[in-house]
């Protein structure tokens, strides 16, 4: 009981990361083939930073595990229908929607889906003599942070176009994403994966892409949309995630980003914060922490605009895989993008 008390909160991904560890290599291999890329690799990574795994902590998490197993487990439902229930309860409604389109509604995709594997530069090679249309699809697919990446080797003008039509997608019949997913795999071979089918883009999907852009070429692209399309320049900046939006998380999350975030990234955020979001700050710190970033944030000099972004962006990549795993949660608007 003392080991259980003393054991730190763990977040969704370090769970599944004891869960996995304690199953053993062959078993955990098995499982994770069935995974996607990204939660591979957030998995594999909490995994290499676990240390002092008590027995009763290990037993706390199977227990865990076996009773969500045995609660949703029961005659008269069916697979298809367990499964969601499943992953709306592991990732919530909004991010469950994709995995369960890619599971239940095209289990033979291979190319799109391999393309999760790949560093960003190869992408962009691989896709930037196709049409823009192609290429929207495309990294409407992917993950907003590689898509961001991909985003950066194109040329302005081809960033604004493909952010564009990204934004102003409204699905994809599958029968057309099954041939642009064969038209991809016919170039590579060797990876396996799923299909996503209809809920594809949205104002929503390339307003988070623009979430994990460098902040000059974040501008650039805004201006550009607005000059295009006004109305819908400002339906994509209403949903993107700022630094302001902080303010939305509750103390006990504050408590955990002020933890995770570095001090010295943290006192360059500061300065170009609004002083709400300071004394949210300031309120989650003991008084002494406080009073020295008051001072600290006094006596730094001018900093300029662009050092300032970078850290703020680096903070939110940081919070958004907190919220991704669970750490933090968020009201208002800035929940759209965890």
């Amino acid at each position: 009981m003392s080991d259980a008390k003393k054991a730190p909160q763990r977040s969704g991904t370090e769970r599944a990361a004891i869960l996995l560890l304690s199953l053993g290599e062959a078993e955990a291999a098995d499982v994770m083939k069935h995974m996607g890329a990204k939660d591979v690799q957030r998995i594999g990574a909490a995994m290499t930073q676990l240390q002092n795994i008590s027995r009763a902590e290990v037993q706390e998490v199977l227990q865990e595990f076996t009773t969500t197993v045995e609660s949703q487990t029961s005659l008269g439902v069916g697979v298809d229908e367990y499964l969601r229930k499943v992953l709306i309860g592991a990732l919530g409604e909004d991010k469950a929607a994709g995995v369960i389109d890619r599971i239940l509604f095209g289990r033979s995709s291979k190319g799109l889906e391999a393309l999760k594997w790949m560093d960003a530069r190869a992408v962009s090679e691989l896709i930037r003599q196709e049409h823009p249309q192609i290429i929207a699809i495309v990294l409407a697919y992917l993950d907003a942070d590689q898509s961001a990446d991909v985003l950066a080797q194109f040329p302005d003008w081809l960033r604004a176009d493909v952010i564009m039509r990204i934004a102003t997608l409204d699905g994809i019949q599958p029968s057309a994403l099954h041939e642009l997913d064969d038209v991809i795999e016919k170039q590579f071979a060797g990876k396996t994966g799923v299909l996503k089918t209809s809920v594809i883009g949205g104002v929503k999907t390339a307003a988070n892409i623009m979430n994990f852009m460098d902040s000059s070429q974040e501008g650039a692209l805004l201006e550009h949309i607005n000059k295009v399309d006004e109305p819908l320049g400002t339906k994509i900046q209403d949903l993107m995630f700022v630094f302001d939006d902080l303010l939305e998380i509750d103390d006990r999350g504050m408590q955990e980003v002020l933890r995770a975030v570095p001090g010295e990234r943290l006192l360059i955020a500061l300065k170009g914060a609004e002083d709400g979001l300071k004394e949210k700050v300031f309120k989650n710190m003991s008084q002494r922490a406080a009073e020295m970033l008051k001072d600290d944030l006094e006596s730094r000099g001018p900093v300029r605009l662009s050092e300032v972004e970078g850290a703020q962006k680096e903070i939110l990549a940081m919070v958004r895989k907190m919220a991704e795993a669970g750490t933090v949660q968020f009201g208002g608007k800035g929940e759209e993008f965890v």
